[in-house]
């Protein structure tokens, strides 16, 4: 798949879950920066891919409209839908052919390059180019990298054999545990897509080794922001370009534009200005927000300094040149100490946050103090009374930590700052209007009253 028909539909793809078919075609169209034709085409593939993946794994209806096909559906939150796009990143077809004949051929004995070419000349669809011994040695050592073969010991000519001893010698018993334990960690830790993968692989496993087991999904998942997977197909490369010291560049569209995207100028007789920036850093970090499912990469960029980027703005990313293994320690040094109190990545004033939290009703678990003391990150807990303990913390301003303070509800009472207080005063007011009253005698007060 092009790079760019990747970047492209992975915005059609999030804007399309986070709205759930709240605009029409037009304004999807100028949000993305394409023509509606091309809006209209890229919809079309994306739903026949997704279709046939769908039908493949659960028989749904043919005519389901793509809006409803990405929606997020609680019950089904084990199987995140928009996993579709990294299993239709495709390669050529003669490359997966080959690919399929390799590693069928080596399920059962081990061969050397030699033997594997005469067996994919020989499998090999007629309509399709033989390959050459250089192509089969390129594909054994991509096979080998990624950990699907392994080379038998000994001498020249290498032999190689599928690496499946994990499958193999596992009992039914023990592989259904190990596909449990892959789904908890695939829907609970970051990054996750390869988990998904690594899971369906397990299944199919299973699947055609004990055809009398089934392997299903364990649980269902609350507060799953799984539009987030969509980042993860910059993830491997940004964090190759940190471990290796490189530069990256990337075009950037900022989450306050009105557009997430635009096409490339290949036609020179309708070019466009980009609706992006253009931006060459030196990544130092990746970033994952739980709150919210974001996902962030820091960096510094000369003359600005450190700077922050949400992942979900950045497209036509692309590895630079390096630099020294000195310099980039010392830039990791500077970034630790700038960001020594940032709850996330703010590295504003700091601030002292101070808050009451109150215990839950008598017999039930004490959740509150085991999520403050779980979540609360280097904050200091003191017992206050019977039913409420305080919590403090020194923090690079109060944007980041508020969304944590507010998830609490009524059992969080914020003390300090003073502007934190009135803004969470404000914002809990704000929020109370959406309801209708339940008792008419019941209104908050128009000012916090200061002692």
């Amino acid at each position: 798949m092009a790079k760019e028909s990747f970047d492209k539909e992975i915005q059609f793809l999030r804007m399309l879950s986070l709205t759930s078919g709240a605009y029409n075609r037009k304004q999807y169209a100028e949000r993305l920066g394409i023509s509606v034709h091309t809006f209209d085409k890229t919809q079309r593939r994306l739903k026949e891919i997704m279709q046939t993946v769908a039908d493949q794994r659960s028989g749904s209806e043919p005519n389901k409209e793509m809006a409803d096909l990405v929606r997020f559906q609680y019950g089904e939150s084990a199987e995140p839908m928009l996993l579709f796009l990294f299993r239709a990143k495709s390669m050529k077809e003669t490359e997966v052919q080959r690919l399929s004949i390799l590693l069928h051929t080596l399920q059962d004995q081990a061969l050397t390059a030699m033997e594997l070419l005469d067996a994919c000349c020989a499998d090999l669809p007629e309509e399709l180019a033989l390959p050459d011994e250089k192509t089969i040695r390129s594909d054994l050592k991509y096979l080998e990298e990624v950990g699907v073969i392994r080379k038998q010991p000994g001498g020249r000519p290498y032999r190689y054999l599928l690496q499946q001893d994990v499958l193999t010698g596992l009992t039914v018993e023990e592989q259904l545990e190990l596909y449990d334990f892959v789904d908890i960690m695939a829907n609970t830790q970051v990054p996750s897509v390869q988990g998904y993968l690594l899971r369906d692989s397990l299944k199919k496993a299973i699947a055609a080794s004990y055809p009398q087991e089934e392997a299903t999904e364990p649980f269902i998942y609350k507060y799953h922001y799984y539009s987030r997977i969509l980042d993860e197909a910059h993830l491997y490369t940004l964090l190759s370009a940190i471990r290796q010291r490189k530069h990256i560049q990337f075009l950037y569209y900022s989450p306050k534009k009105p557009s997430s995207y635009s096409s490339q100028n290949t036609n020179p007789r309708f070019e466009r200005e980009a609706g992006g920036r253009s931006n060459r850093i030196v990544p130092l970090e990746v970033v994952y927000d739980h709150q919210y499912g974001r996902w962030y990469v820091i960096g510094y960029q000369g003359r600005r300094g450190f700077v922050k980027f949400r992942m979900e703005g950045i497209t036509q990313l692309e590895e630079q040149d390096s630099i020294e293994e000195e310099y980039m320690l010392e830039l990791k040094q500077q970034w630790a100490e700038i960001s020594r109190y940032s709850w996330l990545v703010d590295t504003g004033n700091t601030v002292t946050v101070q808050a009451r939290f109150f215990h839950p009703q008598d017999g039930q678990r004490n959740f509150i103090l085991d999520r403050v003391r779980l979540q609360g990150q280097w904050g200091m807990i003191t017992p206050e009374t019977e039913h409420t303990f305080l919590y403090e913390i020194q923090v690079n301003g109060t944007t980041e930590i508020k969304p944590w303070l507010r998830s609490f509800g009524s059992s969080c009472e914020v003390i300090a700052p003073q502007r934190l207080r009135q803004e969470m005063i404000k914002e809990w007011k704000e929020i109370a209007q959406y309801y209708e009253s339940v008792r008419e005698d019941v209104q908050l007060p128009d000012d916090d009253e200061i002692e």
